[in-house]
């Protein structure tokens, strides 16, 4: 008889230990996150999967950033195809010319957007330069981050508003290193610069003016910077692109609501000096406009950058975008 209840608490126990086992097996399973790897950033500017990151964004939608390092702007589209990365951005352009040679990638949510007060990109002079409007860069030395992208091609633009039919080669480009800027034009090495955003910092110390930006070229479409996936990532993972869309979309309308927070809280990741970050405008809900893409085909069309046709459906999506169907 005892040897009875001795085998019914045993077999007791090992049904309750089982059922523990496996109850912890499902709170660990359920605790896991899918891992997004994600380039780092090296400017000085607010950077949106930083904030995402630090305020538990991801974290709220089951995903992981995995900071992969910095990489140049001409890098992101190879890193998603070669699967280095999991998503990559810069402007629009960029990802135009990607898909154009080859590339399977497809943008699945918005980022920056131009708007007056918070222009994507910012041509600075000198107070005392003599440079007075945009078409007295001809024959100057302008500054840039990178060649290609939107820096190159908004002075470009810029110049055929004033007239200019064939502005390329009508100045010169000199690559400045990121974060060098100020120091290159104060030292008179450029006579121009052009900076992503309005570096407050650099107007605090006063002796620079704005030429232009690229509100005075396209208005508020000119400026865009939408995220991208490979389309392998997609087709294999679209509820990860869902929530990481999710995700990005609320920390775009956050950081619109709450500049200098957002300033601080990527001041504390960089240990930088807040004052030192620049912060653009972001796309409301993260949606990504169809204009925004289409003058940047018909830009680059028209500088024989793209032989093939392509269509903006071919360029992004606003599928995995929830807030884009209200």
């Amino acid at each position: 008889m005892n040897r009875q209840k001795n085998l019914a608490w045993t077999l007791v126990t090992l049904i309750a230990l089982c059922s523990a086992a496996t109850w912890f097996g499902c709170t660990k399973q359920s605790n896991t996150r899918d891992v997004i790897r994600i380039p780092d950033y090296y400017a000085t500017g607010v950077y949106i999967p930083y904030i995402a990151d630090s305020m538990g964004f991801f974290k709220d939608e089951g995903l992981e950033a995995k900071f992969t390092g910095v990489i140049g702007p001409g890098q992101h589209i190879a890193a998603v195809v070669a699967g280095t990365n999991d998503i990559g951005g810069m402007h629009v352009n960029r990802t135009i010319n990607g898909i154009v040679a080859g590339a399977k990638i497809r943008a699945v949510v918005a980022e920056s957007e131009t708007s007056k007060e918070y222009p994507h990109m910012e041509f600075v002079v000198l107070q005392n330069s003599p440079l007075k409007t945009p078409q007295d860069i001809l024959g100057k030395k302008v500054g840039l981050v990178a060649y290609g992208g939107c820096n190159e091609y908004t002075p470009y633009e810029i110049l055929k508003k004033f007239g200019v039919s064939e502005p390329k080669g009508k100045f010169t480009l000199v690559l400045v290193p990121p974060g060098k800027e100020e120091q290159t034009l104060r030292a008179g090495d450029v006579d121009v610069v052009g900076y992503h955003g309005h570096p407050d910092d650099v107007f605090s110390r006063g002796g620079v003016r704005v030429l232009f930006d690229d509100y005075d070229v396209w208005g508020t479409v000119g400026g865009a910077t939408p995220i991208y996936f490979s389309e392998k990532f997609i087709k294999q993972k679209p509820d990860v692109v869902r929530r990481f869309v999710r995700a990005y979309a609320r920390t775009l309308n956050w950081v619109n609501a709450n500049r200098d927070k957002a300033k601080e809280v990527q001041g504390r990741r960089q240990k930088m000096d807040p004052a030192k970050i620049t912060i653009m405008n972001y796309a409301k809900d993260g949606i990504i406009k169809e204009d925004s893409v289409a003058i940047w085909l018909k830009t680059l069309r028209a500088y024989g950058e793209i032989k093939k046709e392509i269509k903006p459906s071919d360029v992004f999506t606003n599928e995995f975008n929830e807030l884009a169907k209200n």
